[in-house]
């Protein structure tokens, strides 16, 4: 139900941003663009899904075989599932199958999963700091923007590196939260211990997997440079930095389908300043074709791991 219900706020907010902009002009972009550019941006999905997969594998302890295919298939299917599920269940999924699998044994492979899902938000926040940082036209909004991510980002920052910060969150949140959340945040609880004793027991191992996740990012960010090059529209690649991070945050807020309309919107608000509505809704097309390609991508693999999903929701119904 919930599902659906993102669905039609997604489809409500694409219909006011196109019956608002010439749809027209929306389709004249498309067929000005340039193909060569378009094709490179599409194509560093390959690259990026890759970087990811060898970062999972990575993850891994020393003596537990993944691989590079294995690992590959698992991103590819939970992509798919991310598109279906809700809650990100797809992710879920993905620990919950290496777990089924022997690759990773106890509540080991939801931390591994937390732990890689929180360096990619945490890399997403540092990137967009250092774009606001240098981005120079900040009016009053782009300055409270700027404060309210700087200090999200130390907050996750405190929340991965200190157990204390950690223990001390968890035991506020489920405080305050609501009753039938609770036993979800006592499980996050445990696997966040978890992760803190398992990943900080080798420090380099830490820094190559926080600096393969900056990477990473950089490369999705440079990815949707690409785009706007592709529409032969401009925008400075550091104020694309600062623009496209706020975007995609936009994008994840819980009120959409994938963030479709949400990240629209604010494509259309940012980018204003450099190009027109229907450039930035073209771009939004094809920032919507980063999740889209890859779920597209792990169907002919989603068939293997539709049993552990129906065995994650079986104690639920």
């Amino acid at each position: 139900m919930k599902r659906i219900i993102s669905l039609a706020v997604s489809l409500v907010i694409l219909a006011a941003i196109y019956w608002k902009i010439d749809f027209s002009g929306l389709i004249q972009v498309f067929q000005n663009c340039d193909r060569t550019w378009m094709a490179i941006s599409l194509g560093m999905v390959i690259p990026l899904i890759f970087a990811t997969s060898w970062r999972l594998d990575r993850l891994m302890p020393p003596n537990t075989a993944l691989g590079i295919g294995e690992a590959n298939r698992l991103i590819l299917a939970s992509s798919t599932l991310n598109m279906i599920l809700p809650s990100k269940m797809g992710d879920i999924a993905k620990a919950y199958f290496m777990k089924e699998r022997g690759h990773l044994e106890g509540s080991l492979s939801l931390s591994l999963v937390v732990f890689e899902k929180s360096c990619d938000f945490l890399s997403l926040l540092l990137w967009c700091v250092f774009g606001l940082l240098l981005y120079p036209q900040k009016d009053t909004l782009f300055w409270v923007m700027t404060v309210c991510v700087v200090s999200a980002s130390v907050f996750f920052s405190l929340l991965l590196a200190s157990r204390r910060f950690a223990r001390f969150f968890f035991l506020l949140a489920k405080a305050i939260a609501p009753r039938k959340f609770r036993k979800k945040l006592d499980s996050l609880q445990i696997s966040w211990g978890e992760m803190h004793r398992y990943f900080w027991q080798d420090k380099r191992q830490l820094q190559i997997i926080a600096l393969t996740s900056i990477l990473i990012w950089l490369g999705h960010l440079l990815q949707i440079w690409f785009f706007i090059l592709a529409l032969n529209a401009w925008t400075p690649f550091l104020a694309n930095l600062a623009l496209s991070p706020l975007a995609i945050l936009a994008g994840l807020l819980p009120l959409t389908f994938a963030g479709v309309g949400t990240r629209d919107a604010a494509l259309i608000l940012f980018y204003q300043p450099y190009f027109d509505a229907p450039t930035a809704a073209a771009l939004g097309l094809l920032c919507t074709s980063r999740y889209l390609i890859p779920a597209i991508a792990g169907l002919p693999f989603l068939g293997q791991y539709l049993s552990a999903v129906r065995r994650l929701q079986k104690p639920v119904n």
